[in-house]
């Protein structure tokens, strides 16, 4: 992209925003020294107006967060896998994460217990590749359906405005799917040490297609090389007080010190075949593959190592969304996943307008032949020689042999509405069972009854909290006989 003039050099001196040097920083044109405020001192109105509208409105999901500029660099090989560019052997490709918590607000904790968002955009040759993802492998529910109404059981409420326990236990107990990623949100790595120090995954089921055409389904593990932290609920309670910013604080002062935290990214590889008699739904977002039967390749490292100059411009409008994919890559038939496609785009059009990606951190950094055109706050011009299609003007084609492919995942059928099918492992206690029992040892268990009964305990009502123990007694019996006798709830 060309440089824009506001991207040369600052002025010494004090201008407006359209470059007009201005008279003064400190006093307002008046008549007489004592007199009224002048209309016409328009430098004073577009201060006060500039600053009225500073804010565009946060997030509704993952507000508060921070991230930083890196690189990508491939040292596996998928090409078998995937023809996507940016995976390709010694291929090295610029890249924006951002980190962030689900459910607070801008200005709340990073401590907070709560799901870790963990975004990710890759400034590849065929355009942005977006990976947005989270600290877990799951999530709380499976249908689009559902997900405003989870959001709003973890947000605040209408009538107080406090956010409140029993009106979270109360959608998770009516929610059985939820059990696995509640299993994960009450463990250790319901509050990372830092971001550093905490694992990404793209928790959904994505198609990956290769040269020749083949598909296969994979599953994204982005694992830190700093290792796994976390902090007790007693350590993360007294962080909220001390410093609220932590994780976004720990994150810049490490890439300022030279400490460049990173990453190395794994899939999980399915045969396209393997999915239709697979023995639970591999695109249920509540699930996850056994590595025993898909185990983790090697794909790359990434590397963030460079601080934006500018966290509003850079982080919070910053922009991403599961429906920019890249020619290799494509979705699955997770229902959550193709919510989000729609979804994700529509709320930046919301939030920061409708030409959201010619800001900054959404630029692409391959050459663009879009036919979008006009609306609020564009600055770049059409350079399309027509802004339609077909066009006898020089106007760009769709090059379908070069980047197209079906989705061939798509089955002919009536649209109905109902849950996935169910196969022989599609129940929802058995996957957090499994983990409680196999995965997490003793002092972790002993953790986990710890933080879900303090949870419970904080206004949490009776029906709601005898609906908790049976939740808890259902992925697993002894740790629900414990949480009871903690509660006393049964």
């Amino acid at each position: 992209m060309p440089e824009t003039p506001q991207g040369s050099r600052p002025a010494d001196y004090t201008t407006t925003t359209a470059g007009i040097p201005v008279e003064s920083d400190e006093h307002s044109l008046t008549v007489g020294p004592d007199g009224p405020i002048l209309l016409q001192d328009h430098y004073l109105i577009e201060k006060m107006a500039q600053f009225n509208r500073e804010r565009v409105p946060e997030r509704v999901v993952h507000a508060k967060g921070g991230g930083a500029y890196g690189t990508f660099e491939v040292t596996g090989d998928v090409s078998q896998f995937t023809k996507a560019d940016l995976f390709q052997p010694g291929r090295s490709t610029p890249m924006l994460a951002r980190f962030s918590t689900v459910a607070g607000e801008l200005g709340s904790p990073d401590t907070w217990r709560d799901p870790r968002g963990f975004a990710l955009k890759f400034y590849t040759r065929h355009g942005n590749y977006d990976l947005v993802g989270n600290n877990t492998p799951v999530f709380f529910v499976r249908d689009p359906q559902k997900f405003q109404d989870f959001i709003r059981s973890q947000k605040r409420r209408p009538d107080s405005g406090l956010r409140d326990h029993d009106m979270q236990w109360d959608f998770w107990t009516l929610s059985p799917e939820s059990a696995h990623m509640v299993t994960w949100l009450m463990g250790d790595r319901g509050i990372p040490r830092t971001w550093r120090h905490m694992n990404g995954y793209g928790s959904h089921t994505y198609m990956w297609v290769n040269a020749g055409g083949e598909k296969f389904w994979v599953k994204y593990h982005i694992k830190t090389d700093q290792g796994i932290g976390f902090l007790t609920q007693a350590e993360a309670d007294a962080q909220a007080g001390e410093d609220a910013d932590a994780h976004r604080r720990d994150l810049h002062e490490a890439i300022r010190r030279g400490e460049a935290p990173t990453w190395t990214m794994y899939v999980q590889v399915m045969p396209f075949d393997d999915a239709p008699d697979y023995r639970f739904n591999p695109f249920d977002l509540t699930k996850v593959w056994p590595h025993g039967d898909y185990p983790l390749v090697e794909v790359g490292r990434m590397r963030l190592d460079r601080n934006p100059e500018d966290h509003f411009v850079h982080i919070e409008q910053a922009a991403f969304e599961p429906s920019n994919l890249v020619p290799g890559i494509g979705p699955s038939p997770d229902k959550m996943l193709l919510g989000r496609l729609f979804s994700y785009p529509d709320t930046h059009r919301y939030r920061i307008g409708p030409n959201y990606n010619q800001l900054p951190p959404n630029r692409p950094h391959s050459p663009l032949g879009s036919y979008s055109k006009d609306g609020a706050m564009r600055y770049e011009p059409a350079r399309t020689g027509a802004v339609y299609a077909p066009n006898s003007y020089g106007g760009p084609a769709a090059d379908t042999a070069r980047f197209g492919e079906p989705a061939g995942w798509l089955a002919a059928g009536e649209m109905v509405r109902h849950a996935y099918t169910l196969r022989s492992e599609d129940d929802d206690w058995r996957q957090p069972g499994t983990m409680v029992r196999e995965v997490l040892d003793d002092a972790a268990r002993s953790r986990l009854v710890d933080n879900v009964s303090g949870h419970l305990a904080n206004g949490v009502s009776a029906p709601v909290l005898a609906r908790a123990v049976g939740y808890w007694r259902n992925v697993d019996k002894d740790l629900g006989d414990r949480i009871a006798a903690r509660v006393n709830g049964g």
